[in-house]
């Protein structure tokens, strides 16, 4: 079976089905959550271990945020949920790369899912129009009229645009490297599928690298004195 392409119902909740590929992102989210309670369990005043590089990560993503978004105190509002972003989006992908998970009933890349990358790409838009407000009130709107009432209908398409472009971004590249990866294992076992696992890893960094950076130009945007 292809990646993206399980389907059926693996177990039900009550009368709520499961599939595949909510399960896998269970295990995604409980990987993250791990790490992060193990990090911040004994919180030490000279970090050390996983405190220490859990804390660099945290330090090194609101710096990048806050030259990204210029605004400080917008970089130190949005930091958190981007970051979230780019962890989940990351470790998501890397899950397609380990050894025999095409074929584990129950295991697939979240990303190489439209399901998955389209809500994502839905919270990025809402928190664009959640900045935008929270920074300019109703003046914020005024946006979508500047310079004139003409430009109101390409302002609207620009709006619905960026999530589309997000959701398509994500899901065609990393379902397209996984399908492709997927085939070659029948054609060419081991040797191609390697090197194109390989690919992979740098493929998948830079998707969610992409995606975060993105999203935090958009509320930079939304958020920025322009409006």
């Amino acid at each position: 079976m292809i990646f993206g392409m399980w389907d059926g119902v693996l177990f039900h909740l009550g009368p709520i089905p499961v599939d595949h590929l909510i399960v896998t992102e269970w295990v995604v989210i409980a990987f993250i959550g791990l790490i992060a309670m193990s990090a911040t369990k004994n919180m030490q005043i000279v970090p050390r271990g996983l405190q220490n590089g859990f804390e660099a990560m945290i330090l090194w993503t609101y710096d990048f945020f806050t030259q990204l978004m210029d605004e400080e105190h917008v970089a130190k509002k949005w930091a958190p949920i981007l970051t979230s972003f780019f962890l989940f989006i990351l470790i998501s992908n890397y899950s397609g790369l380990i050894p025999g998970a095409a074929h584990i009933q129950g295991f697939q890349p979240p990303t190489s899912n439209w399901n998955v990358t389209m809500t994502l790409a839905l919270i990025t838009f809402f928190s664009i129009h959640v900045a935008g407000f929270s920074e300019h009130g109703g003046h914020y709107l005024h946006h979508f009229v500047s310079p004139s009432w003409a430009m109101l209908p390409l302002n609207l398409v620009e709006e619905v645009a960026h999530p589309l472009s997000l959701t398509v971004r994500l899901f065609g590249n990393i379902f397209g490297e996984e399908t492709v990866v997927a085939y070659l294992l029948f054609m060419a076992p081991f040797l191609v599928p390697s090197a194109m696992m390989g690919l992979g890893l740098l493929l998948g960094a830079i998707q969610a690298i992409v995606f975060t950076i993105l999203s935090a130009s958009y509320i930079a945007a939304a958020a920025g004195a322009g409006h």
